[in-house]
């Protein structure tokens, strides 16, 4: 995930897709895709004209070659213990 203003996220496809989920104070926006379930984006509650972005949703990006750069594969939680 990474964080852009209100100017600088754009859906080029696939925005009739998406589905908001919402709870406690229902601030913050959490974007889902209804068809995969994968999250897209939020606005988050500390400051709701922002964004946070799953950069694995950005075209041509390939999230597991970035260097310097926490992945979450969404399997294997780093807090998880086995």
């Amino acid at each position: 995930m990474t964080m852009v203003g209100p100017d600088d996220l754009k859906i080029v496809k696939g925005k009739d897709l998406l589905q908001l989920y919402q709870f406690h104070t229902k601030t913050a926006k959490h974007y889902f895709c209804s068809n995969c379930g994968i999250y897209t984006h939020h606005n988050p509650r500390s400051n709701p004209a922002m964004y946070g972005i799953n950069v694995a949703c950005l075209e041509g990006v390939k999230p597991f070659e970035l260097k310097d750069v926490g992945v979450n594969d969404g399997e294997n939680h780093p807090l998880d213990k086995k």
